[in-house]
């Protein structure tokens, strides 16, 4: 076992550690990210994370650990994080990286990954099973309206995430859409201009009403690898809070959610623990046709098409009609709650 990796989980743990397995998980060497599951002398597993990028600060991690607990409290398991015997999160250097560093409660449970094959979000059966518990939890969550911090998610709108973000990433998706638009032959312009300006028109009107949109503080990361199962297969909790912060309840749920069908479902469930307000109902398309039509999906469908125009009209098209169809979600976020 790494001697720098010893003296680290010292400074959380009084337990000496005997094994370790390394996971690296990072993304660049601006994302230096790695986690060590740690066995100790007395059996005990815990969960040791380095992290050198510009996201990952001992401030950052408090809120990260306040909500944990906050998702405790409402019954469902998310990994303790321990701060170090002084009481902090640490900078240690590590492989050449300043590396803020936390340890995590060993989960006992396994993430869906570990269970099925297919990713849950392209696993229509999967997603299914599993999407009511998981609205129950985050709109119970939304309920709580929590207010501790004004750091965003990874998902947030109209500002940025990290400091080396340059736009946020429904804005940068858009630019890429309109980068790609811009190269296809002249007898496209006056469709891809037409869906530019209705994108914009849009965006500019949500943003002067979006900070009034209900908030809460979520973990932001619902995918199959941090989706945790019991033995029996049953939903108990989630972890993995690295992408965790403030968030407005909508746009958070319409960004883990798939397709206007996907949506409506969400929000049916939502309401039945979660009262939308009448500015979230009012919102709410307004909100989809700025997140959904240009996503970086509809990127990669339009470059795709490559030079086939039957191809190119048939993804305008569809990417028009998202920005003009009078879709229905008020029906679905009407008061469900028995409270």
């Amino acid at each position: 076992m790494e001697d720098a990796i010893k003296t680290i989980f010292s400074r959380f743990f009084n337990e000496a550690p005997v094994a370790e397995q390394r996971i690296d998980t990072s993304r660049g060497d601006a994302d230096f990210r790695v986690t060590f599951i740690v066995e100790t002398d007395l059996g005990n597993k815990y969960v040791l994370k380095l992290a050198g990028n510009d996201f990952t600060f001992p401030e950052k991690i408090a809120v990260w650990q306040r909500t944990v607990e906050e998702y405790r409290k409402l019954g469902y398991f998310c990994p303790r994080i321990f701060r170090d015997r002084s009481g902090g999160f640490p900078i240690v250097d590590y492989c050449g990286h300043k590396c803020a560093a936390y340890a995590e409660e060993y989960a006992p449970y396994r993430p869906v990954e570990d269970r099925f094959s297919d990713d849950y979000g392209q696993n229509d059966a999967l997603y299914d099973s599993y999407m009511r518990d998981i609205w129950r939890m985050t709109s119970r969550v939304a309920a709580l309206h929590l207010d501790y911090t004004e750091y965003p998610s990874a998902y947030c709108l109209f500002e940025t995430f990290c400091p080396s973000d340059k736009t946020d990433e429904v804005l940068e998706n858009a630019l890429a859409w309109k980068e790609y638009a811009d190269t296809l032959p002249e007898a496209f312009r006056k469709q891809t201009e037409r869906i530019w300006r209705l994108w914009t028109e849009n965006r500019a009107a949500l943003e002067k009403v979006y900070h009034k949109l209900p908030a809460s503080v979520f973990q932001a990361d619902l995918n199959a690898s941090n989706i945790l199962l019991d033995e029996a297969g049953r939903f108990v909790g989630v972890y993995d809070f690295n992408l965790c912060g403030k968030d407005v309840f909508l746009n958070y749920l319409m960004r883990e959610s798939r397709g206007v069908s996907g949506i409506r479902q969400a929000l049916k469930i939502a309401a039945e623990e979660y009262r939308f307000s009448e500015l979230e109902k009012d919102t709410a398309l307004m909100l989809y046709r700025c997140l959904k039509p240009l996503w970086y999906t509809t990127v990669k469908e339009l470059r795709k098409a490559g030079n086939d125009p039957a191809a190119i009209k048939k993804s305008l098209d569809a990417t028009e009609a998202a920005l003009t169809s009078p879709i229905s979600f008020r029906d679905c976020m009407e008061d469900r709650t028995t409270v």
